[in-house]
């Protein structure tokens, strides 16, 4: 055998070994990306999770205020309506007690519901009614759009000089009178 062929010979076994340990590399960095994947995922889910819970004790917390708030007010409705009705004046006393009725109610349905009840049932509402979730987006909207207008920069330096017209004064804040 010549020199060339032994060299030929021990360099293809070599890239053998070496092929096989760069396969040996890849497999274990998969192993591990795979595992870092799992862990991010689970601590993902952990985050979302405490998210969730955090939000649904907030809303049960905000609803049962809520439905206190509301349950006063329905019983100064109810107080006003029995001052009317001792005034002799009935119709109003009827209409007093008819308004507090339904806030009675939401009080009550306020302060008893949990978040998770809170968040199904408006669910619900919104799959039956989808308009009504429309509709208050674009409210919402067209309300968000005019407060940003309204508080924008460009609407005060626009009236700064229209003042000073008024009062006499030039851009230096001199009187021009």
């Amino acid at each position: 055998m010549s020199e060339v062929t032994r060299e030929r010979q021990a360099s293809a076994g070599g890239d053998a070994e070496q092929s096989a340990s760069t396969e040996q590399a890849k497999e274990t960095v998969r192993q591990v990306a795979g595992q870092v994947q799992q862990e991010v995922g689970g601590k993902a889910q952990e985050v979302r999770s405490q998210a969730a819970d955090g939000v649904r004790k907030q809303l049960d917390s905000r609803s049962t205020q809520a439905g206190e708030q509301v349950s006063a007010t329905a019983g100064a409705m109810r107080r006003v309506g029995e001052e009317l009705r001792q005034e002799g004046r009935d119709a109003t006393a009827g209409y007093a007690t008819q308004a507090a009725e339904p806030l009675e109610r939401l009080g009550r349905y306020l302060s008893e519901a949990d978040g998770d009840r809170l968040l199904s049932d408006a669910e619900r509402f919104v799959r039956q009614r989808p308009w009504v979730a429309v509709l208050g987006g674009a409210t919402v909207g067209f309300f968000v759009a005019r407060f940003i207008k309204a508080s924008g920069t460009n609407g005060h330096r626009q009236a700064i000089p229209a003042a000073r017209q008024t009062t006499g004064e030039d851009s230096d804040g001199q009187s021009t009178l």
